[in-house]
């Protein structure tokens, strides 16, 4: 959500793919891809949320003194279609972002304006209703040790998806490199399959040595696509 401290607004939720490997084995990674919305967080669940998480939390900051404005995070659990708190982050989460702020179809400067002035109660959010999905491509070794510096190609010929850069950098005029994380690839679709699609069709127009990413991206929620 965002929030001016008084009143909020609810944002697209997203589902994030933390494990190196495919079916969620290996180890822990800041995120390896994510897909919004969220086929199983149906409309009696996100009323579950509000109700027992959003306004409580919000409220709860206000009868406490804290003037917070911003966002507000939740990391949350489904245990038997209920929602229970993981974490709170006063950020969007990553790669969640790059998949909630490409959804969110009206004017983010002027809900950040409402935050600002504590008018957010008169702003509106339009949310649009395609599923976006990011697959994030990774440096060989993370997250443990990997090598840096080497010459990412392929990127100019990405014409479907958007391109959020996390571990890169110029080096005399060629796209290289610079972290575990090197680019969060997010494509917009109608249906899941067709994001998905865009995704690793964008994916597959780039290279650089030891590239990796997972394949299987939003595949354990075609269940409930299907």
């Amino acid at each position: 959500v965002i929030t001016d401290g008084i009143s909020y607004r609810i944002l697209p939720g997203a589902k994030d793919y933390k494990r190196i490997g495919e079916a969620d084995t290996g180890k822990n990674t800041g995120g390896m891809g994510a897909v919004s919305p969220v086929p199983f967080a149906t409309p009696a669940f996100l009323e579950k949320v509000e109700q027992r998480i959003i306004k409580p939390t919000v409220d709860g900051l206000r009868e406490d003194g804290i003037d917070y404005r911003g966002f507000i995070f939740f990391g949350l659990m489904n245990v038997g279609g209920d929602p229970f708190v993981i974490e709170y982050n006063a950020r969007l989460g990553d790669p969640e972002a790059e998949v909630i702020l490409p959804r969110i179809g009206s004017d983010l400067f002027d809900l950040f304006e409402g935050v600002a002035q504590r008018d957010l109660a008169c702003r509106n959010v339009t949310i649009i209703p395609d599923t976006a999905v990011t697959v994030v491509v990774v440096s060989g070794g993370y997250p443990d040790n990997y090598g840096k510096g080497f010459v990412i190609s392929g990127t100019e010929r990405v014409t479907e998806s958007t391109l959020f850069h996390a571990g890169t950098k110029t080096d005399n005029g060629r796209l290289v490199t610079a972290g575990g994380r090197v680019l969060a690839v997010t494509s917009l679709g109608a249906t899941m399959s067709e994001a998905l699609g865009k995704s690793y069709s964008s994916v597959s127009e780039i290279s650089y040595d030891g590239m990796n990413y997972r394949k299987d991206i939003g595949l354990d929620l075609r269940i409930f696509t299907e």
